[in-house]
């Protein structure tokens, strides 16, 4: 290491110290302040979705075409407000605040540290001997990276400023120049740091412009698309988002339906989130150079696997070298073992390399996976070792069915058609078919579909589902027929019948209660829906009973519950019960009052 490197960095060491103690006790998720993600179903019309958006006085702001999200904008006070309302209606898959996330905190010290403990304690040298990430590409989505740094510089490929839309990825801080360093900086060469996948490519896609690094959720989702969309394979982002998100969840998906996976970093704040485990997204705990948890690690249910995070010596700006502490390198060190199974074996399915990198890596803490370590600490000589003897092929095709229309069934104006699909390697997506004409594809599960029955003529309809694979293998749900009803039959003038069968009325409900109604009608129930204090709770279509959930335990007072019956010919009728909340949400036996 030069001198210029280290006297370079230490101008940067006060500024850079106190922003990672304070990013390192985070505060909680924030979200951008007026805007929303929102998603149609598949099969809505734009003219539709711009209606229901200008009912809410929404604006589209950004679209995320590849998974037909959107970013709009509301007024600041009405937000909770659209959100309800959006979140209530039928043919919107789902509604979420836009959250704003810090990068994961890491601690600088002393870039004279010399040792790369990390790389022996995973096994590197040995797994170098098969594969040092030849020919995959490492998105690392971050607040730029430098990519003049001499130990970079031979291993950058283009990359793009999501939020302002241009190829502007140089660096607002260090943060990303030190974790792409720690994924691929440049090995062998004689200067500088080796890092784990020494011969991968890095794309750099900037996703903030902000100051502190900060990131929001939408541009996050971006990124991980525009990645996937430029043959990024491997995916970083060592930010601790902390809460759950529909379109960074969906963004995972299409990612993995191009034949990439995801890598976050846990988080430092040493806590449990209560996050669920994540199928879409690869989640890293940090080690110490014993093996033991490094004391700001995040832990949970959602931890897949573990890597060193403490003392990880790396590139920093200005053609630095320095080591830092946290997640945001315990999550390109496993970025990096993912690149060497790939390119140990290209012929391998995002669900063989994601199980190699599992079963490869050395347990720790209690036997088998445990909420600290995950499935254990990741260890690439033993991770490449079975990437090369494995013997991926696969030929099976995906299983699916249509559940909702039943078959026979009698349906108008605009109908949601559900449609279950998987597949051992995976579903990449599913389109829905209406008397052979396409209604839509929706490439995240689950697949539910809005159809506009107006589309064909009266009479007898066929919906077909396909779904396919990675390895282009194709299921075929066998087909649906409905009888369709646009126009309706002026003669008929009476309405269903309906009544809610449990709960009774007046009675005291607590915890998850089961909500059943039924309908009966002279020619055929078309629609029956089920409300919540004039809330949607659940529908389904052309058939005539209907159950649903409902979680009581953070509710009080008295409730209503409603449920609606239509027919064909547009006649309707409702049924309401009233119900009490039992003290503290508690279990109630749906006695009388």
């Amino acid at each position: 290491m030069s001198r210029s490197g280290v006297c370079k960095l230490k101008l940067l060491l006060v500024v850079i110290f106190s922003l990672g103690v304070t990013s390192l006790f985070a505060a909680p998720p924030e979200w951008v302040d007026g805007e929303l993600i929102v998603k149609p179903l598949a099969g809505l019309s734009d003219a539709r979705f711009e209606k229901i958006l200008s009912q809410s006085k929404g604006q589209s702001v950004k679209h995320l075409k590849q998974i037909n999200a959107h970013v709009i904008k509301v007024a600041p006070q009405a937000l909770d407000a659209v959100m309800r309302a959006l979140s209530s209606n039928p043919h919107i898959d789902y509604v979420e605040k836009n959250p704003l996330v810090p990068p994961s905190a890491f601690t600088p010290n002393d870039p004279g540290y010399p040792e790369q403990w990390h790389l022996s304690k995973i096994q590197a040298s040995v797994a170098w001997g098969v594969s040092t990430g030849n020919g995959v590409t490492i998105a690392v989505l971050d607040s730029g990276v430098e990519d003049s740094h001499p130990d970079l510089a031979g291993s950058m490929v283009p990359g793009w400023n999501v939020v302002s839309n241009n190829s502007n990825t140089s660096p607002i801080g260090l943060h990303g120049t030190a974790v792409a360093g720690a994924v691929a900086a440049t090995g062998n060469n004689g200067i500088g740091v080796a890092s784990i996948a020494w011969r991968a490519r890095i794309m750099p896609v900037r996703i903030s412009n902000r100051s502190d690094g900060w990131a929001d959720g939408g541009d996050m989702a971006d990124g991980i698309l525009w990645a996937a969309d430029h043959g990024a394979r491997v995916v970083n982002i060592s930010y601790d988002i902390g809460v759950a998100s529909s379109v960074i969840n969906d963004a995972a998906q299409y990612l993995r339906n191009k034949g990439g996976l995801l890598v976050m970093s846990a988080g430092n704040n040493n806590t449990n989130n209560g996050s669920s485990e994540n199928p879409y997204i690869i989640n890293v705990a940090a080690t110490t150079d014993t093996d033991a948890r490094a004391s700001f690690s995040n832990y949970g249910n959602y931890i897949d696997v573990s890597a060193p995070g403490e003392h990880v010596v790396t590139t920093w700006e200005n053609g630095g070298y320095g080591w830092g502490d946290g997640t945001s390198f315990s999550s390109p060190l496993a970025a990096g073992v993912i690149a060497l199974i790939k390119a140990a074996n290209p012929n391998l399915s995002v669900n063989e390399v994601e199980t190699i990198l599992k079963n490869s890596a050395d347990d720790l803490g209690a036997s088998g996976w445990d909420r600290y370590f995950g499935h254990g600490r990741v260890n690439a000589a033993v991770a490449v070792q079975m990437a090369t003897q494995a013997s991926p092929s696969d030929t099976q095709a995906p299983k699916v069915i249509i559940t909702s229309p039943a078959y026979s069934s009698t349906v108008n104006g605009t109908v949601l058609v559900d449609v279950v699909a998987s597949d051992d390697t995976g579903v990449t997506r599913v389109t829905l078919y209406a008397n052979g004409r396409s209604v839509g594809s929706d490439s995240t599960a689950p697949y539910r579909f809005s159809w506009d029955s107006s589309l064909v003529a009266d009479g007898n309809a066929t919906l077909t589902a396909y779904a396919y694979d990675a390895a282009g293998n194709t299921g075929i749900a066998s087909g649906v027929t409905v009888n369709v009803e646009n126009q309706p039959d002026v003669s008929d003038t009476s309405a269903p019948t309906v009544r809610i069968t449990n709960p009774v009325n007046g009675s005291t409900v607590g915890g998850t209660v089961s909500i059943y109604a039924s309908a009966s009608d002279n020619i055929g129930v078309t629609q029956l829906s089920v409300y919540i204090d004039n809330r949607l709770k659940c529908s389904s279509a052309g058939t005539p009973s209907l159950g649903c959930s409902w979680n009581t335990r953070k509710l009080s007072g008295t409730h209503t519950i409603t449920a609606v019956a239509k027919d064909a010919a547009g006649n309707s009728r409702q049924a309401t019960v009233s119900v009490a909340i039992a003290p503290g949400g508690g279990k109630g036996k749906g006695r009388k009052k």
